[in-house]
């Protein structure tokens, strides 16, 4: 359904996009994941049409958005991380307005319109001031621009951003049903809502894609050897034994637990070296309540691949990629 080829994207003398290359398939939702200023938002912007690319190929349905820009576009539904709304309009001047710009014909304009309403549940809402409304109340009409036209594609950037717990709750939902009749990208640099609603995940770092995979590929792909140790004694002269044992790559966590314990998340370059390390901390005074060796989560992975390391399910789901465009 989408496929995006080699894009890249420049300002002058800096490259935002780096020649970055995913898809997703029909009724697929995809997450679109990285930290502020990773790229995200430039590539929703060029997906949508918004942005030309400096190069590179955005295909929608099979159809190039260089060579039929006009046709790609009725196809695609945009909720930007702010909605483009008019506060001084009631709702249902808004989404008229939008079907007009949208080109929806005439006589299917007043049904669309309500079917959007009836979809986002606010048919209530629609003689209402948009300015007067709840922060969650203005996203459920920015989903409802988004949904006139019918279009197949819906391109969802931040769409939790600001939304208190229930509202973000919401969100999710509408978005786990809008999967029925429309393929979805869902940018985002919270994990907790990528990891809840997506099927794939696309992780994104200084312009470029450093993971593609569903999250259980992801955590269950890693290399990396993860354990948590707890010992009997404070933080500060815990860690800094720790940091004496060769073979420790990262001290991921601390924490302080109730019971007089410090606990950490390290990750090992061997399974060796957990024997350095009961032996080391022993060595150094410290009485060990716990050693265990635990599964990577995607918190761990976003972690790892943005401080530059690659994962071996990157390679896995290219391959995947491929297989599913040609079913």
């Amino acid at each position: 359904m989408i496929e995006i080829r080699n894009l890249t994207k420049n300002y002058g003398q800096i490259e935002a996009v780096k020649g970055i290359s995913f898809t997703a398939n029909k009724n697929e939702i995809l997450g679109f994941l990285g930290p502020n200023g990773a790229g995200k938002s430039t590539t929703m912007n060029m997906i949508v049409g918004y942005l030309p690319p400096t190069s590179g190929e955005i295909l929608i349905d099979g159809m190039s958005m260089a060579d039929n820009p006009r046709e790609v576009k009725k196809k695609i539904g945009y909720l930007p991380e702010l909605p483009p709304l008019y506060l001084d309009m009631k709702v249902i001047e808004y989404l008229r307005f939008v079907a007009g710009i949208k080109e929806v014909p005439k006589a299917d304009r007043e049904h669309q319109v309500a079917r959007a309403l009836s979809r986002l549940k606010i048919t209530d809402m629609k003689n209402r001031v948009i300015k007067n409304l709840s922060k969650g109340y203005r996203q459920r009409v920015g989903f409802a621009q988004a949904l006139i036209g019918d279009p197949q594609v819906l391109i969802l950037d931040e769409p939790t951003v600001g939304l208190d717990p229930n509202q973000t709750m919401e969100v999710r939902n509408l978005i786990n049903m809008l999967r029925k009749d429309h393929t979805i990208i869902f940018s985002s640099h919270i994990l907790q809502e990528v990891s809840a609603v997506c099927d794939r995940i696309v992780i994104i770092d200084k312009g470029q894609i450093k993971a593609v995979d569903t999250k259980e590929h992801l955590t269950g792909s890693s290399d990396d050897i993860v354990y948590v140790l707890r010992v009997e004694g404070e933080c500060a002269g815990a860690e800094k034994a720790l940091k004496e044992i060769d073979g420790i790559k990262n001290i991921m966590e601390i924490n302080f637990l109730d019971e007089g314990l410090s606990e950490f998340k390290i990750e090992l370059e061997s399974e060796e070296v957990r024997n350095s390390v009961v032996s080391g901390m022993i060595a150094a005074g410290f009485s060990i309540a716990e050693i265990r060796k635990i599964s990577v989560s995607l918190e761990d992975v976003f972690a790892s691949v943005t401080r530059g390391k690659s994962y071996s399910g990157l390679a896995s789901v290219e391959s995947g990629e491929k297989k599913s465009d040609s079913e």
